[in-house]
């Protein structure tokens, strides 16, 4: 059973304090009806810190954007703008109903008032208004609250995931991120989720955000569960190990977090479990080794078990010689491959400590260029 939540019910100080410059919006709507919407609801209803701020407005929210000053960004063709509320980031919208020409593709947008804009939500929890002018009494005409105090995510129609089957991943990232539950009858038409519908531009950018997320692993492994994704094998142990792993530096640096699990999760499948396997004996040897490997393959090999990379991305792959080529030509080298083996001699012998300094460097590159012993 999903868990009760305590619901926010002084709206107004909560309201106040997610919106401190709300009288500048108020202001620049010049009588236009003004809505908190959508997650933002939801996230004050829960109590959460800040997250994205919506705001649906009836009229043209474009005018509204610009009459907020700054640079607002325009999108015509979904009617919504983005704009600064003093140190605030809104996204602003023209309430709007959307039609589906076809399963997966983009909605066919017009203008509406806002229920009709709350009825083409994704989730009941996401399908709540709050007025920003006046006494903020909440608008939940699909039953929002009860759901999201039981911690219930449930689709307001039949058709919703067939409509935009990114919702089906929307479903796990919520899930993971509140703890949420899919509703009986929601657990079913999720099952009719077809991404393969959806743009693959569409779907790496939801797999990205489902990453992004701090239990994303978890979040990883529902979609996985009802059917949306086909997990590599091994990736149940390794999705947590890499989690784990890439929150802290130095792997923290090497990878970003959401390629990284998402590699984990799905591939495709590279060197790391050669790498992982290693067990180079000298510097040199490791350098050699990763040569050409890519960041999310160190990751995934490390969390494998291949410690000796922990020494590669913190000490060798950051050793670099004093010289370059041109100190060999004009030693005498001439330009060529020697000039390189000569160079990369050097380096190795610099990588296992046989060799330091600038005056060593150029001995040992000259020697091996001149093919010496």
């Amino acid at each position: 059973m999903p868990r009760q939540r305590r619901i926010e019910t002084d709206l107004g100080a909560a309201l106040s304090a997610a919106l401190p410059d709300l009288d500048r919006l108020r202001e620049a709507a010049d009588g236009a009806a003004l809505y908190l919407v959508g997650g933002a609801v939801r996230d004050l209803l829960l109590g959460r810190p800040r997250g994205d701020v919506d705001v649906v407005v009836e009229g043209d929210a474009a005018v509204v954007a610009r009459r907020l000053g700054g640079d607002a960004i325009e999108h015509e063709r979904f009617s919504t703008a983005k704009a600064a509320l003093g140190e605030v980031e809104i996204d602003l919208a023209s309430a709007r109903a959307e039609s589906y020409p076809e399963p997966g593709a983009l909605p066919e947008v017009r203008p509406a008032g806002l229920l009709e804009d709350l009825a083409r939500r994704d989730f009941t929890v996401n399908a709540m208004a709050l007025p920003l002018q006046g006494e903020p009494q909440l608008i939940d005409p699909h039953s929002g609250r009860p759901d999201l105090q039981a911690g219930l995510l449930r689709v307001l129609h039949e058709r919703s995931f067939v409509d935009d089957p990114t919702r089906a991943l929307r479903a796990a990232r919520y899930a993971a991120r509140f703890g949420f539950e899919l509703e009986r009858r929601t657990a079913e038409l999720l099952r009719e989720a077809d991404l393969a519908k959806v743009s693959a531009d569409r779907r790496a950018a939801e797999l990205l955000r489902l990453a992004s997320e701090p239990e994303g692993a978890r979040g990883l492994g529902l979609a996985a569960e009802w059917g949306l994704l086909h997990l590599r094998h091994g990736a149940d142990k390794l999705l947590p190990a890499v989690d784990a792993l890439i929150r802290q530096p130095p792997w923290s640096e090497v990878a970003a977090r959401p390629r990284a699990m998402l590699v984990a999760a799905l591939g495709p499948v590279g060197r790391e479990a050669e790498l992982a396997a290693a067990r180079p004996q000298r510097p040199s040897e490791g350098v050699e080794l990763a040569r050409g490997a890519r960041s999310a393959e160190l990751v995934l090999a490390r969390a494998m078990g291949g410690e000796w990379l922990d020494d590669y991305v913190r000490e060798w792959r950051g050793v670099t010689l004093e010289i370059d080529g041109s100190d060999l030509i004009a030693a005498g080298i001439p330009e060529g491959p020697k000039v390189g083996q000569g160079l990369q001699e050097a380096l190795k012998r610099k990588l296992d400590a046989e060799i330091e300094g600038r005056d060593a460097e150029l001995e040992a590159a000259l020697a091996a260029a001149r093919g010496e012993e």
